[in-house]
């Protein structure tokens, strides 16, 4: 039964430790970081400019078009690499091609549908 436990106290004490860890980052850099208030430190910070007119601004639409269809794709090369490695397996050929022609076809299907909607023209 010792043995059972020990895993678990091997896990909990890198548990601790690690929250130890940042505990005592935080601490020193509250103790060790300079605490000098300005009227400029409390202002919003804009690439180096200073802040001119209201915090709100309207975005495109499109921008988060182009994300999600990032995401997609890049989800898309994710499930492409190990089909690569598995593809060579034996016995495993036929049936992962037919699965990644499958896969393939939704993501066809899907950017084919942003394309005919006009999602990927920029103007």
């Amino acid at each position: 039964m010792p043995d059972y436990f020990h895993g678990y106290s091997v896990v909990g004490l890198v548990a601790v430790v690690g929250v130890l860890f940042v505990a005592v980052a935080f601490a020193a850099g509250r103790l060790l970081r300079p605490v000098v208030p300005t009227r400029e430190k409390f202002l919003t910070y804009e690439c180096g400019v200073d802040p001119v007119g209201e915090g709100w601004a309207h975005t495109q639409i499109r921008y988060y078009v182009y994300a999600f269809l990032y995401v997609i794709f890049a989800v898309d090369s994710v499930f492409l690499f190990p089909w690569a490695t598995v593809f060579a397996a034996p016995g495993y050929g036929g049936i992962t091609l037919a699965e990644m022609f499958v896969f393939l076809g939704f993501l066809t299907v899907g950017l084919l549908y942003a394309w005919k909607k006009g999602v990927l023209e920029w103007t």
